[in-house]
């Protein structure tokens, strides 16, 4: 699968989380001006925006692979650890995304509110640092693709 057919790839799923936290955001602030209703529609969106985000990024993984760094050695350390961070933070996220959802659609609103203020913050920092590791990666820093994960794993 070489080729630039799927180089817009990154960009959508970029768009794609970028757009969750706008909707989370959003949500937010419908949950504040109680409008419950549409608070629960829009997190729903917000939701399926990440997960499209999720399904593109570790399909690209798989079938593509992952794209290296391509900026200059003095500043690699500093991006490994910052990508390092963004990944804790975006599986962090994912995990306290998906309680805050289910306590929220099981009624258990003394919960979901609670971990729901943590969740949105730390939803809005993975945000920013996957956007971060985006303009990085593709934009200022260009760099190359890795064999993908499924060459490694059965083309040895």
């Amino acid at each position: 699968m070489e080729g630039h057919e799927f180089e817009i790839l990154p960009a959508i799923s970029t768009f794609f989380i970028a757009l969750s936290a706008v909707l989370v955001a959003i949500g937010w602030r419908q949950i504040i001006n109680k409008q419950r209703e549409a608070h629960q529609k829009t997190m729903f969106w917000a939701a399926i925006a990440a997960i499209i985000f999720f399904i593109i990024y570790a399909s690209r993984t798989i079938f593509v692979g992952n794209t290296t760094w391509g900026g200059p050695d003095s500043l690699k350390t500093i991006y490994l650890v910052f990508l390092f961070f963004h990944i804790i933070l975006a599986t962090v996220a994912a995990v306290f995304g998906i309680t805050t959802l289910t306590w929220g659609y099981q009624k258990k609103y003394a919960k979901h509110r609670k971990l729901g203020r943590v969740t949105a913050v730390t939803w809005f920092v993975t945000a920013i640092t996957g956007v971060t590791v985006y303009v990085l990666l593709y934009i200022l820093y260009p760099g190359g693709h890795t064999q993908p994960f499924i060459d490694a794993l059965f083309r040895q």
